[in-house]
């Protein structure tokens, strides 16, 4: 009988988590989804192993260095900044881990941000 309701209450805890992942800021262009060979569920799942005690803040699909990737930024309870972790959309592997401090996100998200300069021709 312990068991079955330890089961039961592991069962629910592990169905909430579940629950309460999916629901993070997604930027998923859907041009680049289609381009994916790896769904961005199987991605966060992947990313999710590499910061097991971290929560999913965001994800981003993007091409970087001409790599097209799931960019997950992870926050940790007591750590300050992010872990991000990137997951290449092609083949489903992490390609790469990083912490980022506060500091050094907010100049992201600022450059980010900034308007693109375009040159012009004539």
């Amino acid at each position: 009988m312990k068991w079955t309701i330890a089961l039961i209450a592991a069962f629910m805890l592990a169905t909430l988590n579940a629950y309460a992942q999916t629901t993070y800021k997604k930027d998923i262009p859907s041009a680049l989804a289609k381009e994916a060979k790896v769904d961005e569920a199987t991605a966060a799942a992947a990313a999710r192993a590499r910061v097991p005690n971290g929560t999913i803040r965001s994800v981003e699909l993007e091409r970087e260095k001409g790599r097209l990737i799931y960019s997950y930024d992870f926050v940790v309870d007591g750590r300050k900044g992010i872990e991000e972790v990137n997951v290449d959309a092609t083949t489903g592997k992490v390609i790469a881990t990083e912490r980022e401090s506060a500091a050094t996100e907010r100049a992201e998200a600022a450059h980010e941000a900034a308007p693109k300069k375009t040159t012009k021709k004539p």
